[in-house]
């Protein structure tokens, strides 16, 4: 049956990335904890969570190229280890230098890892279902954030920041069996899809690539230097910045607000990301069905930058409006990802979309170092985090004025007759 596809290919990709995302992410609740066990100033925090990044680009453009020329499975499988170790060695640091070590290294295991799941999506559906596999997949992040941030709390209620780390650092090895047992990177490898199906899909896979061929091929290097692939680049910086320093300093400002205990900050940081999963399927969906992706993503990251402000605005007088806000920031500016991801599949040629990717999730996620460093230097120089914010919902509105410029993807060309 069709529906097989989501439930094997996006369900086991989608628990793989949940956990990768918890393994980067979890650090965020540990942090208030953890950087006075370590005697972190602000700034210091800021610079070692998104140090991350740094290591981030390593792997990124390697890594879509050998999942297009060699495996994903087998490539996200080496990941798997490598990323679980060092996720659990952080767990394990007695000083500030060691975790900015530990951190730069589980960025560089993670790195591979985006760039070749999309490419594996890329050869499982096709451009009509393209948007909702990639948003289905990228669920991850709102729900890593909504399933493990109450039991992270619940964690450091009991224990503490170490048990924390490291506990989480094992899941990968878990779940490694379960993918090399259930992923294929092609529909031809898989037995358990029926052959007519299998048939019908690779055809439509293979006719969608040709499409996308150019006459003269192009070497990878000047594909990467195309305009479209450039402001893909510095639309996700954009973004990253806003999503990350976001993500990374909310527990911090909700504690500091109401003076909460970690597992309150926890329940309460779950929230916008509940409201976010929501925002990824419904964009996701309406952009599949008008095959449009450019609007799209102006409208959701427009969305996150609005309400941002919005929650910075009112956070004196009402924060309780304040904080409904904030929790509808996330419905935006991870809404718009699915549409986002499906733009390089469709706009650039098949050999070369795995590389670009790679190059824009590379650069692009630099925002989420320089996002947690900003917020944490205006913190550091003001106390508190409204100019911070401020900065954060001012990204996300020239993320949006850029994604205007986008170049329109074939299937939004099908649509319009060609119109931009």
């Amino acid at each position: 049956m069709p529906e097989q596809r989501w439930w094997r290919v996006i369900a086991v990709a989608f628990v793989m990335y949940t956990i990768a995302f918890v393994d980067r992410t979890n650090i965020s609740l540990a942090l208030p904890s953890m950087s006075r066990d370590l005697h972190l100033r602000p700034t210091e925090q800021g610079a070692a969570a998104g140090i991350f990044f740094w290591g981030y680009l390593a792997l990124q453009i390697p890594g879509g190229y050998l999942a297009s020329r060699w495996s994903a499975k087998r490539f996200v499988a080496i990941l798997l280890v490598v990323w679980g170790g060092c996720s659990a060695a952080t767990g394990l640091v007695t000083s500030g230098h060691q975790f900015w070590v530990m951190r730069l290294l589980l960025g560089v295991a993670e790195g591979g890892v985006w760039p070749a799941v999309l490419v594996l999506l890329a050869d499982w559906f096709p451009r009509a279902e393209r948007a909702r596999a990639n948003a289905f997949w990228m669920l991850c992040l709102p729900v890593a954030v909504v399933v493990s941030s109450p039991v992270s709390g619940w964690i450091l209620k009991h224990w503490n920041w170490r048990v924390l780390l490291v506990s989480e650092g094992l899941l990968p090895l878990i779940w490694l069996a379960v993918w090399l047992r259930m992923i294929d990177d092609h529909p031809h490898q898989a037995g358990w899809i029926s052959s007519a199906e299998r048939d019908d899909l690779e055809a439509t896979l293979a006719r969608e690539r040709s499409e996308l061929a150019p006459a003269d091929p192009e070497p990878i290097w000047r594909t990467l230097l195309r305009r479209q692939v450039l402001l893909m680049v510095v639309i996700y910086f954009l973004e990253n910045t806003g999503n990350y320093g976001y993500l990374f300093w909310l527990p911090t400002a909700l504690e500091h607000a109401r003076q909460l205990g970690s597992q309150r900050v926890g329940l309460l940081f779950a929230i916008p990301y509940a409201l976010t999963a929501v925002g990824m399927v419904v964009i996701s969906r309406h952009s599949d069905r008008y095959r449009e992706r450019r609007h799209h993503v102006a409208f959701a990251l427009a969305w996150g930058g609005v309400f941002l402000l919005g929650a910075v605005a009112s956070g004196r007088r009402a924060p309780l409006l304040s904080f409904i806000l904030i929790a509808l920031v996330g419905f935006g500016s991870y809404g718009g990802l699915g549409p986002f991801w499906a733009i390089p599949t469709e706009t650039l040629p098949p050999e070369a979309a795995g590389s670009a990717m790679g190059l824009i999730n590379a650069l692009g996620n630099l925002g989420g170092y320089f996002g947690p460093l900003l917020v944490g230097y205006l913190n550091g120089r003001t106390g508190n985090f409204v100019y911070a914010f401020t900065l954060l919902g001012a990204s996300y509105l020239a993320g949006a004025a850029l994604a205007l410029l986008l170049r329109p993807a074939a299937a939004e060309l099908t649509v319009t007759g060609g119109l931009p």
